[in-house]
């Protein structure tokens, strides 16, 4: 799926489509434009994770970037990984809006410097339905944040995630938490956005992707049952996360050098 229009965005895919989402949605970029996408834009694919990267000359063309997650580790040397790095350096200098989601909340941590730190979770996968919760008095309000009728003091969403960001860069503020990982969301400026769980996925994403975890030993039975039993009682706040997401990559940055 392809919207056209004036505004233009990129979707770095960090992951190979699953089978399971092929067969459902046709591929992972349908997953992301259908949660953050509207119609007037134009969205474009580049598979970094099989090395395909945009012409660096072509970056002003766009609004907005977002990075997905992926079965890789943000911390690893692989070359595709270092290159997204430098790539999002270049859009971070440029003031590019740029929302990683899991691996790409955690690469972003990993590219910005100053003191970013990310590696496994001290206390193991994050599987499931999680309350994050919003930094109460935070002290400079995210512009997509104004843009809420009311900021929320918490919200549900999908987590599936071992690796986490231990802190920020100097320049970030943690916007959100929880009880399992102390970074759960983190700006820069009004043009950086990580958010550690996964707005963009569904139910059945998910209840899919811990069989598969569970068929190649990654995670124990008792935890799989646990972590579907909580996804059959709860929900996630799918709505205001796409909110979130949709303001966050709309709202013009007060600097810009496209």
């Amino acid at each position: 799926m392809k919207l056209t229009g004036e505004r233009r965005y990129a979707l770095r895919l960090a992951a190979r489509d699953s089978e399971y989402v092929k067969k459902m949605y046709g591929c992972y970029f349908n997953v992301f434009v259908a949660a953050f996408g509207e119609e007037g834009e134009r969205w474009d694919l580049f598979r970094v994770v099989d090395g395909e990267f945009p012409d660096m000359t072509a970056l002003y063309k766009y609004d907005g970037f977002v990075i997905s997650g992926s079965s890789h580790d943000a911390y690893g040397n692989d070359q595709w990984i270092l290159k997204l790095c430098f790539l999002l350096q270049t859009l971070d200098a440029m003031e590019k809006k740029v929302l990683g989601i899991c691996f790409g909340h955690q690469v972003l941590c990993r590219s910005l410097g100053g003191g970013g730190k990310v590696g496994k979770a001290c206390s193991g996968w994050d599987i499931g339905l999680r309350k994050v919760k919003i930094v109460k008095d935070l002290l400079s309000v995210p512009s997509f944040m104004e843009e809420l009728e009311e900021i929320p003091s918490s919200l549900s969403i999908i987590e599936c995630h071992q690796d986490e960001v231990y802190e920020v860069p100097m320049r970030a503020d943690v916007i959100a938490f929880s009880d399992k990982t102390g970074v759960e969301m983190f700006g820069i400026g009004q043009h950086i956005l990580g958010i550690q769980g996964h707005p963009e996925y569904t139910k059945d994403i998910l209840f899919n992707l811990i069989d598969r975890l569970l068929n190649n030993n990654s995670i124990q039975r008792g935890f799989a049952e646990k972590a579907k039993i909580g996804l059959e009682i709860g929900e996630p706040d799918r709505k205001s996360w796409g909110k979130i997401c949709r303001n966050f990559l709309k709202t013009t940055p007060r600097f810009s050098f496209s």
